[in-house]
C-alpha cells in the first residue's frame, strides 16, 4: 500500500516515518505540513492511505479531506482525544490515533485500512448479478448491488433500490440467507442494508443515500466489522 503523511509536527512526522518503515507492505510516497501542498500532489498522484493531522495550518483536516474527489482511505492522527469521536461522519476515515500511540496502535489502525481496501472487491464480485422478484403479477430485474436496504414489516418485505421501491410477502431471514457472502449485512430486526451505500454513521443511525436507519445494539458490531471500522 502507498501512503503519504500530512502532518504539521516534526516529531510527529518521524514517528509515522518510523512506523510506516517497519511494515513491508507500507510504502511512504511523500511527506507534507500543509494541506494545500497535498492537494496539489493528490490531484495528479493516486495514493492508498493518508495519514491526516486534525489541526494543520492552513485548514483542518476533515474540511480537506472533504474537498479531495475520490479520497484515499485516511488515518486520521490528533494531540485531543476529544476529537477521536466513536462515529466516523467520513466513511474514508477508518480510524482515528490519538498522540502520542504506540505501534501496537497503529498496526490496528493499518489492518483496518487494509479491510475497507478490501471491501469494495465484494462489489464487483456481485456486479451485475440479478434476480427477477414477481411483484403483482410483473417480473421486476433487480441488480443485486443496487438494492440499498431492505425493510421488513410483519409478513411484507419492502426492497428499495436507487430506481424501485417494491413491497411483497417474504421474511427477512429469507433474505439473509439469499444475501450472504455478499456486501448486505443486518443492522436492526427489521432491517438489511448494502454497506457500499454507507454514508455515515451517527450514534445508532447508519445514513444511506438520505435514509436514516435504526442500527440495533447486538447488530452493530457485525456492522462497523463490516465497514472496517
Amino acid at each position: 500500500m502507498t501512503c503519504i503523511i500530512i502532518e504539521d509536527e516534526i516529531p510527529a512526522q518521524k514517528i509515522l516515518q518510523n512506523f510506516i518503515g517497519k511494515i513491508p507492505s507500507l510504502e511512504l510516497v511523500n511527506t507534507f505540513k500543509a494541506a494545500i501542498e497535498a492537494n496539489s500532489f493528490l490531484n495528479s498522484h493516486t495514493v492508498d492511505v493518508v495519514f491526516l493531522d486534525i489541526n494543520l495550518p492552513d485548514m483542518s483536516g476533515l474540511d480537506f479531506i472533504k474537498t479531495v474527489k475520490n479520497p484515499p482511505v485516511v488515518i486520521m492522527t490528533t494531540a485531543y482525544p476529544e476529537h477521536a469521536v466513536s462515529s466516523f461522519e467520513l466513511r474514508t476515515i477508518v480510524d482515528y490515533l490519538v498522540k502520542p500511540f504506540s505501534f501496537d496502535r497503529f498496526l490496528k489502525a493499518i489492518n483496518k485500512a487494509k479491510d475497507r481496501m478490501e471491501v469494495p472487491k465484494l462489489s464487483e464480485e456481485s456486479k451485475g448479478e440479478t434476480i427477477f422478484l414477481n411483484v403483482d403479477k410483473t417480473m421486476h430485474k433487480i441488480v443485486l448491488n443496487e438494492i440499498i436496504f431492505i425493510e421488513s414489516d410483519r409478513n411484507y418485505i419492502t426492497l428499495v433500490t436507487q430506481t424501485q421501491k417494491l413491497s411483497f410477502i417474504d421474511s427477512l431471514k429469507n433474505w439473509t440467507e439469499k444475501l450472504q457472502g455478499k456486501q448486505f449485512v443486518q443492522v436492526h430486526k427489521s432491517f438489511i442494508i448494502n454497506s457500499q451505500c454507507v454514508d455515515k454513521i451517527t450514534g445508532n443511525t447508519v445514513f444511506l443515500n438520505a435514509n436514516k436507519i435504526p442500527i440495533g445494539r447486538t447488530y452493530k458490531p457485525n456492522l462497523l466489522k463490516a465497514l472496517g471500522i
